[in-house]
């Protein structure tokens, strides 16, 4: 039975030609017509997005993008979806995917792409992608696995995965996690278990969570001006195991008082454990109201407040749900 799939294009280098003479950007069925069809494992159905640039990607994007591949596979009947997406915010729009699909993980795969070159340059790696990205969303082996990311014949889990390397084709990586499988032929096959699927996600997720790169030094005042710019809540990167400026402490204190989270995430890789398991000195804006990350970096945490903000929850909501995120084997 030949399996159905769903292309959501949202254009971006993947369909960018820019030689002279010949600038243009290629429709979702036009990169369907760069791959041969014997190396189509799929009947694939088209749908072309209006998106901005991948640096520039609105939350509403990556939230229609999210609500598209869940419906499309709950309601709509195909087998998995594939979104190709511009590779800077790739794996954001992904972990939104992931943690928003719900019943439609077991159901069918959802899979980014993109690519690092684009369609009219030597060696481009878009065909190769979007037609590995196909293959992995019709194989029945990615069900339950949730949304994962496709890049050089490699599939990583939302959950893990990051843009690594902004001058390569091998531009992703799971580390220090495996990659869940690979694409050979038109098959996945699986190298690793996939993350613990999320908590259930409820209401309408928040668009407008700041987030901001803490500094020594840093002025407490950036904090409230967000808030009063209209953020409903606040991820702070911090450093080290989630370590703040003490600077900041009264603002984060105040911003908790109004019912603003506070989310603290590090530059660095961390562990999966709260912000009050840390042993002192570390860690001590929790006692200020601040919320770890539980090792999502912090453009993850930021997806996952949005998240955890739906319809209209605070503090003590963002609280439960980072709490009940479920922490990748090992963390």
């Amino acid at each position: 039975m030949t399996r159905r799939v769903l292309l959501l294009a949202t254009k971006d280098t993947i369909a960018y030609s820019t030689s002279p003479g010949q600038e243009r950007v290629a429709s979702g069925a036009e990169l369907l017509d760069a791959i041969p069809p014997d190396r189509l494992a799929a009947d694939v159905v088209v749908e072309d997005v209006l998106a901005e640039p991948s640096w520039d990607t609105s939350p509403g994007t990556m939230l229609g993008l999210a609500r598209r591949a869940r419906s499309a596979i709950l309601a709509d009947g195909f087998d998995g979806v594939v979104v190709s997406h511009g590779t800077d915010t790739l794996e954001e729009t992904a972990y939104l995917a992931d943690l928003l699909a719900g019943a439609a993980a077991q159901r069918g795969a959802i899979v980014f792409t993109g690519a690092q070159r684009q369609l009219d340059e030597l060696s481009a790696d878009g065909p190769r992608n979007l037609a590995s990205s196909i293959a992995a969303a019709a194989d029945p082996l990615l069900r339950g696995a949730g949304a994962v990311v496709c890049v050089d014949d490699e599939l990583h889990a939302a959950r893990w995965v990051s843009m690594v390397d902004a001058t390569t084709v091998r531009a992703f990586s799971s580390t220090p996690f495996a990659p869940l499988g690979r694409v050979v032929g038109e098959r996945v096959e699986v190298i690793g278990p996939a993350p613990p699927r999320p908590a259930e996600a409820y209401g309408e997720p928040e668009s407008d969570v700041a987030l901001l790169k803490t500094y020594p030094g840093m002025d407490s005042g950036l904090l409230t001006a967000v808030v009063d710019a209209g953020a409903r809540g606040v991820v702070l990167e911090g450093t080290g195991l989630g370590n703040v400026p003490a600077g900041l402490f009264a603002a984060i204190a105040e911003l908790t008082e109004w019912d603003v989270p506070v989310v603290v995430a590090s530059r660095c890789r961390t562990r999966t454990v709260g912000l009050a398991e840390l042993p002192p000195p570390v860690g001590m804006a929790a006692r200020v109201g601040a919320i770890g990350a539980r090792g999502l970096p912090a453009g993850k945490a930021r997806v996952a407040l949005m998240v955890a903000l739906g319809d209209g929850g605070g503090v003590a909501a963002a609280r439960d749900w980072f709490d009940r995120l479920v922490p990748p084997p090992g963390g």
